[in-house]
């Protein structure tokens, strides 16, 4: 039998308690993990179907369950420490994530790749 919670605020016996719209606003709605190859994969993921290889050094993850609009904030890295390269993330659409990962002269580069994405679900 499926059920429903509702509730204003989830209490915890010695943590105190938060608000559910704390919680429902402030979660991540999408991740993943790209694979360093020329055609990526995901190694993980979480509301991401697939993704788009736009080129190199540049991925568009689609998501799943879109999201209400595309100005929610996409986080991100990348593998390499050993060098100052650089991950642009962003949401393309309201149904795609998007990263650019880019070498110290500005060169898209593919590397092994981390995303998260923030918004509301539509």
């Amino acid at each position: 039998m499926a059920g429903k919670i509702i509730a204003d605020q989830i209490e915890h016996s010695t943590a105190g308690s938060l608000d559910t719209q704390y919680v429902v606003n402030g979660s991540a709605k999408a991740y993943a993990e790209r694979t360093v190859d020329a055609t990526p994969a995901t190694t993980s993921s979480f509301n991401v179907a697939s993704l788009t290889d736009t080129g190199t050094g540049d991925t568009g993850y689609n998501l799943t369950a879109a999201m209400n609009d595309d100005d929610g904030p996409v986080a991100g890295t990348n593998s390499n420490t050993a060098t100052d390269q650089g991950m642009l993330g962003r949401f393309e659409t309201a149904s795609q994530m998007r990263s650019q990962t880019r070498d110290p002269s500005g060169n898209l580069v593919d590397k092994r790749v981390s995303v998260i994405g923030f918004g509301d679900l539509a």
